[in-house]
């Protein structure tokens, strides 16, 4: 397991960079006119230069990018509830995803910024949990189908 950790934990720190850049890429197209926006600007009024800004998010965004790849894992202790798998799942993820955002400016800097940040998440967390629980539903749906399918086959001969 600490194998599986530890490679995915560094593919992690790699799509997590790529997913930051593509969704400032979206970003851009969505609101920038035309121009390209690295990051938020409160981030580089705080680093001080744009450049300094990029390197903290493109840091940053690997970090959480890890963290998601690693703790991946957890979906593999047969011995857990799925209850249980979720809510250290959740937890950790959480742990990472919440100062990562505060640092980077991704949410307002208020209670209520923090509030509807959070709010998003966990929404977004359940709809991706829901669909990989149905999707894994009709997996398991699928092979039993098939062992039932080899297992008649075998009964006629």
């Amino acid at each position: 397991m600490k194998k599986n950790i530890i490679i995915r934990g560094t593919l992690g720190f790699l799509l997590g960079i790529t997913m930051a850049y593509l969704i400032t890429i979206v970003i851009s197209l969505i609101w920038a006119d035309g121009y390209y926006l690295p990051c938020v600007p409160e981030l580089i009024t705080v680093m001080k230069n744009e450049i300094y800004a990029v390197i903290v998010q493109a840091l940053l965004s690997g970090v959480l990018g890890m963290g998601f790849g690693a703790c991946s894992v957890i979906w593999e202790i047969e011995s857990w509830s799925i209850i249980k798998q979720t809510g250290i799942y959740f937890a950790i993820v959480s742990v990472i995803m919440i100062p990562v955002a505060y640092l980077l400016y991704w949410m307002e800097h208020s209670i209520k910024g923090f509030l509807s940040y959070f709010g998003i998440f966990v929404f977004i967390f359940i709809v991706i949990w829901v669909i990989q629980y149905i999707a894994g539903k009709h997996t398991v749906k699928k092979m039993n189908a098939n062992l039932y399918k080899t297992k008649s086959d075998k009964d006629n001969y």
